[in-house]
């Protein structure tokens, strides 16, 4: 059984995403070449605290480990988790800027790569393709459809455009815990999985590599690599599932 939220959890939630938005507008302000990673992470943990929220990664456990900081900064070919660092971005780089916020109680979570200066044609194609693919898996967020209507939009998306879809990694239910069920697959069979019902609220998140699906873990614990060195992107929404159709509470 999925946690199904209320109206009013709902907007809640629609808080803490308006929240994360603002703060992926500001990292569109401050990625620049030369700027480190940590210095965005600052930016991120001031802005999320000066709204009454509180980082929901900073101090996140998964595998024992507690991730170090306010959002996960993934560059090039980091796929994920990419830790806050003394890093500077570097002309040409594509970074991940992956951000949660937990207000009064409710979790939001959302991402977007940007690029540092100007970018190739292929990391400017695999952008454009995730944003497509997000858009895509949001597009069958519907009451009545299947989890797996998600899954085969963003797999069909991204594989026609030949590129591939992480399989090892999956977005989720979200709501008073980060992490909910179910998880969402970014590959999948059109009309299967779970009936997707009114109050179901998805972390739709695509992540998508240049080569192959295949990913490696680093010994931190935390930051994933494409196998194959390729660059990555990474786009999230957290969507509610409404009479309405899909209501998409990160954004400004």
């Amino acid at each position: 059984m999925f946690e199904l939220k209320s109206d009013r959890e709902i907007e809640i939630m629609r808080e803490a995403g308006r929240i994360v938005a603002e703060v992926l507008d500001l990292m569109e302000q401050h990625i620049a070449v030369g700027v480190t990673t940590a210095e965005l992470d600052a930016v991120a943990e001031k802005h999320i605290r000066s709204r009454g929220a509180e980082p929901a990664f900073k101090g996140y456990r998964m595998g024992g480990k507690a991730f170090p900081a306010s959002i996960c900064a993934s560059i090039d070919d980091v796929v994920v988790h990419g830790i806050p660092s003394g890093r500077k971005l570097v002309e040409g780089e594509i970074i991940s800027i992956d951000v949660g916020s937990v207000y009064n109680g409710y979790y939001g979570d959302s991402a977007r790569t940007y690029a540092v200066g100007t970018i190739d044609p292929t990391r400017k194609k695999l952008m454009d393709v995730t944003i497509k693919a997000l858009d895509a898996g949001i597009a069958q967020a519907r009451v009545g459809n299947h989890l797996g209507d998600i899954s085969a939009a963003v797999q069909q998306t991204v594989e026609q455009n030949g590129f591939s879809v992480v399989r090892d990694m999956v977005g989720h239910g979200i709501g008073r815990r980060m992490h909910e069920d179910p998880q969402v697959h970014n590959f999948g069979t059109p009309g299967t999985g779970p009936v997707l019902k009114k109050g179901l609220v998805l972390a739709i998140e695509p992540m998508v590599n240049a080569g192959s699906y295949k990913i490696q873990f680093k010994p931190d614990g935390w930051t994933t690599v494409t196998a194959d060195g390729l660059p990555s992107a990474h786009y999230e929404h957290t969507v509610a599932i409404t009479d309405d159709g899909p209501y998409v509470l990160t954004q400004a």
